[in-house]
């Protein structure tokens, strides 16, 4: 098919042609004597991203899974209390991979659609008298269902109880385009990956940990080798890695923080904002369809999971995107499988771009026989996009 494949999954994300550059050059010594010159700039200018002073921030090759794996080998010991709640298929993910590790789980199921119970965790952390939860754990941006969660109202739920329990954030969707602030929010672990917010390949696992998560490590008892904070520390310090690294992702990797924050990180989190809004007005007052997340507060500005009527496969919405438009839209996962498809919108994208796409979503529902108007949705985009743009360039100005 002619033309380029439009990605609107949530994630990997469209890689900038400057940043794919960056990426395809040639391999190079990650010993050399000067190689520092180029890490120990990278390692603190990504702490500007996480929004931390204190923290430290670790690459590892691997995925956003790689670094929970970290996360928890690093600072948690098997029989460690653990809160967490779970709301879609990646929070699900991250309580099998505490149960793996011999934690004790402490789930607090919830609604899809919904995010994490702050009310609840409070309660729950109030009748810890005995302070026996180690760790909170909370995934900021759920990209099965397009919820994101108050991850500063956890925080306030810890210190209302004056606990002491580390607080844990899967920022994997979230970091580099919703804004987080780690020390504010007093985030003991933030994991990310390279594929998302980022605008890279896979291969980035991306953590950063607090000063009281470091402290942890010395008693967490955990095996752990390939993850070991302790054996990044000794030879970060010195701008190496304990093994070898993914040179080319990190070159790639210091071409995203500079155009993160060349564009500034509020302005970012601004057109995301923007972005994810005339899609959701597309949704809702063009096609007259719903959003997986169940009220405004949950929306996502990363991704939207859209329901599809009653007797529709959700399915069949991405086969059929994929195979007559050349989209690629994100499927329903585990509970939402069959009813919800998902469009991505983080990373490096416009308003075109987004028009594009919800044009070929639009082509894709009529096709099936979901009972949409053409050109109800991207109306509603266009005139959102088109009244607000002005606002938007005068903020990104100041």
């Amino acid at each position: 098919m002619a033309g380029r494949n439009a990605l609107f999954i949530p994630g990997p994300t469209n890689i900038p042609d400057h940043i794919r550059s960056a990426v395809d050059l040639s391999m190079e010594d990650m010993r050399a004597p000067d190689f520092p010159e180029f890490t120990l700039p990278l390692f603190q200018d990504l702490k500007k991203i996480f929004k931390t002073e204190t923290g430290q921030v670790f690459l590892f090759p691997g995925s956003g899974t790689g670094g929970w794996e970290a996360a928890i080998t690093n600072t948690l010991s098997p029989g460690d209390k653990v809160l967490i709640s779970r709301f879609g298929q990646f929070s699900h993910l991250w309580v099998d991979m505490l149960e793996r590790f011999k934690l004790d789980v402490d789930c607090i199921d919830v609604e899809w659609g919904e995010g994490v119970p702050v009310e609840e965790f409070a309660k729950r952390l109030e009748a810890d008298t005995n302070k026996e939860i180690k760790a909170v754990f909370a995934c900021h941006n759920e990209t099965a269902t397009g919820v994101t969660s108050d991850i500063a109202g956890i925080r306030k739920a810890l210190d209302a109880a004056d606990h002491p329990a580390m607080l844990y954030v899967d920022g994997v969707s979230s970091i580099a385009s919703i804004d987080f602030c780690m020390d504010e929010w007093g985030v003991d672990l933030a994991v990310s990956g390279s594929q998302k917010g980022f605008m890279l390949p896979t291969g980035l696992a991306i953590v950063a940990v607090s000063q009281k998560a470091l402290e942890a490590r010395h008693t967490a008892q955990h095996t752990r080798c390939f993850f070991d904070f302790e054996d990044m520390i000794k030879t970060n310090a010195q701008g190496y890695f304990p093994y070898t690294p993914a040179t080319t992702l990190l070159r790639g990797l210091r071409a995203s923080v500079d155009t993160l924050l060349g564009e500034g990180l509020d302005n970012v989190f601004a057109r995301h904002n923007r972005m994810a809004e005339g899609v959701r007005r597309a949704v809702t007052e063009g096609w007259g369809l719903d959003l997986c997340a169940k009220e405004p507060k949950w929306y996502s500005d990363t991704v939207s999971a859209i329901c599809v009527p009653e007797g529709f496969d959700s399915a069949e919405v991405v086969r059929h995107a994929y195979y007559e438009y050349n989209i690629s839209l994100g499927v329903g996962l585990s509970k939402v499988a069959g009813k919800v498809f998902r469009i991505g919108h983080l990373g490096s994208l416009n308003e075109t771009m987004l028009l594009g796409v919800l044009g070929g979503v639009e082509m894709t529902l009529r096709d099936l026989g979901i009972p949409v108007e053409a050109g109800s949705g991207v109306a509603q985009a266009v005139d959102y996009y088109r009244t607000t743009r002005g606002q938007a360039l005068a903020a990104a100005a100041e």
